[in-house]
């Protein structure tokens, strides 16, 4: 006899089936609801408020798999007297496997860290056709192999625009991706106000913002209260630091470089921002934050004769996977050919214009707001560069060889 709200209620079979253990019993509740058989959960409810459906022809053997198996315990089962379905939760979800159920078995997919416990494979099949896919839980980052290419990107009435994450909108200034390994995206925010955004992380090796006009508010884990990143002004986003984008001005542009292109991106609803802690020198799987202030930096010479440039810090933050620099012509730059060897090596037009040439095939005037990755290897030069010209150079690696000639 178990009293609950008063009732008392007699267990039934249902509290035990072929040995399964039952979480939350299902009673026959006849004498006291003054009718036929209701169904009646023991206890609190558990938080889940959906369940999968899963169709079994013999409702025993599938409950043994799913609960030996793979983990999951028995939530609820009935009828007592003949079990047609059972209720099991596990791995974050709750299935109701039901004998005689219409429908296809389906597909689930089971985030494991050690597959050792499940026999070392990476697939199984359940009794009733369910197929499982056991797949690492935290599988490394792949980082596709670069494919260097010369890529200009023009900005203006041509530029394609499009819709991205919480509203912004994307310009994709790397089409073909350098192989899958980098993407690279003019980002804007046209109406400025608060931006719907979410604390999220990504799983990334490298990623950077670069403020290019307006401002923008926001928060990072572990860095202080939200700051404002005014035109000018960049940070680089180590992998998996959670941040949030609060608010930003009419018509914010920023420059974002990412690799790999195809990274992902998650939520973090755990997570309040600002944290209650200050570590700005935490690390994030070999890299440290960094806020760099365009009003605070000095300049120094650049890798380039005839340019000057102030450093972000970021190579030594991510101990030389990256550079990020804003260089600026000083006086009139002499004509060059140079050559280099870097990985990647991106160029944005901040303000001014040049003309730039690339292994011996002329292009008209860079203007402001045009991108383009030059390719290791070639002979490149920048011409008739304009008083007021102003670069963002983002490279991998942060050490590379520049050569004139």
């Amino acid at each position: 006899m178990i009293a609950d709200s008063g009732v008392p209620v007699t267990l039934t079979r249902a509290t035990f089936w072929s040995g399964f253990r039952v979480g939350r019993v299902m009673l026959d509740l006849r004498a006291h609801c003054g009718g036929g058989p209701e169904r009646f959960t023991l206890g609190a409810g558990m938080g889940i408020k959906a369940q999968v459906v899963l169709p079994c022809g013999e409702l025993e053997e599938t409950l043994g798999f799913f609960t030996d198996r793979l983990g999951f315990r028995v939530d609820a089962i009935y009828p007592a007297d003949d079990p047609s379905v059972a209720v099991i939760s596990g791995h974050g979800l709750r299935l109701e496997l039901k004998r005689g159920a219409s429908g296809a078995p389906g597909v689930l997919r089971l985030l494991v860290s050690d597959r050792s416990a499940f026999g070392g494979a990476s697939e199984l099949t359940a009794p009733n056709g369910t197929r499982i896919e056991l797949v690492d839980a935290d599988p490394p980052l792949v980082v596709p192999p670069v494919v260097p290419s010369f890529v200009l990107s023009e900005n203006g009435d041509r530029a394609e625009w499009g819709t991205g994450r919480a509203g912004m909108r994307y310009r994709d200034l790397v089409p073909d991706r350098q192989g899958g390994s980098f993407i690279a995206s003019h980002i804007q925010i046209p109406g400025g106000g608060p931006v719907p955004d979410y604390v999220h992380f990504h799983k990334v090796r490298f990623q950077m913002i670069y403020c290019y006009k307006g401002w923008v508010r926001v928060v990072y884990e572990d860095q202080g209260p939200p700051f404002v990143l005014k035109a000018g002004d960049c940070v680089l986003q180590p992998p998996r630091i959670r941040h949030r984008v609060l608010e930003s001005s009419p018509g914010l542009e920023v420059i974002e470089i990412v690799c790999p292109a195809n990274h992902e991106t998650f939520a973090d609803h755990d997570l309040s921002l600002p944290t209650s802690t200050l570590r700005p020198e935490r690390d994030f799987e070999g890299q440290r934050f960094v806020r760099h202030v365009a009003a605070a930096a000095s300049w120094q010479p650049f890798r380039l004769d005839g340019f000057e440039c102030r450093d972000t810090g970021i190579a030594a933050a991510t101990r030389g996977v990256a550079s990020v620099r804003v260089a600026r012509a000083r006086g009139t730059p002499a004509t060059k050919r140079y050559r280099h060897d870097a990985e990647f090596l991106f160029t944005f037009v901040l303000s001014g214009s040049l003309t730039l040439d690339v292994h011996g095939r002329g292009a008209p005037p860079v203007a402001e707001g045009t991108s383009f990755v030059l390719p290791p290897g070639k002979l490149y030069s920048f011409d008739n560069c304009s008083p007021d010209l102003e670069l963002l150079e983002v490279a991998l690696p942060a050490a590379f060889e520049t050569v004139s000639r």
